[in-house]
């Protein structure tokens, strides 16, 4: 049951972050104000569902961590400090200063440098979670292991 649910909650959190980071790009480069401002608003109620499936990815990893070992899980292990510490010190607070900034239809040198900081850190994250997800499915057969050449 926890292998199912941290898969589950693992591709969901992945998918949000990944829609996050596409809405923003999409809208910041190919729309109209209104879309980046609607952007900017859904993106931190978005966080509503975002983090606690992040919480239950991290709980139900660290559980599953205990039974198994091998590179793999250590490789699993290693990263999330780098992607929880993304998200809480980067990623959480930018999105509340953008969506503030954009409501007060400020778009100045802060905004824009943080808009960058944020699809930045965003990159790292979606990588971080998409290799996971590869030693995850590594982990449970569903992924062959390539031999390095």
């Amino acid at each position: 049951m926890t292998k199912t649910v941290h898969a589950i909650a693992g591709a969901f959190a992945l998918l949000t972050i990944l829609i996050f980071w596409l809405s923003t790009a999409l809208s910041e480069l190919f729309a109209e104000t209104a879309v980046v401002t609607m952007v900017k608003t859904l993106i931190p109620w978005g966080l509503l569902i975002l983090i606690p499936a992040l919480m239950v990815v991290g709980l139900s990893g660290f559980r599953l961590g205990k039974k198994r070992q091998g590179p793999l899980v250590e490789r699993k292990q290693k990263r999330m400090p780098f992607i929880a510490a993304n998200g809480i010190l980067i990623l959480v607070p930018s999105a509340f200063y953008l969506s503030f900034k954009d409501q007060a239809e400020v778009f100045d040198t802060g905004f824009y440098a943080v808009q960058a900081l944020e699809l930045m850190a965003g990159a790292v994250n979606i990588s971080l979670l998409g290799l996971n997800m590869r030693d995850g499915l590594r982990l449970t057969g569903k992924l062959r292991h390539r031999p390095k050449r």
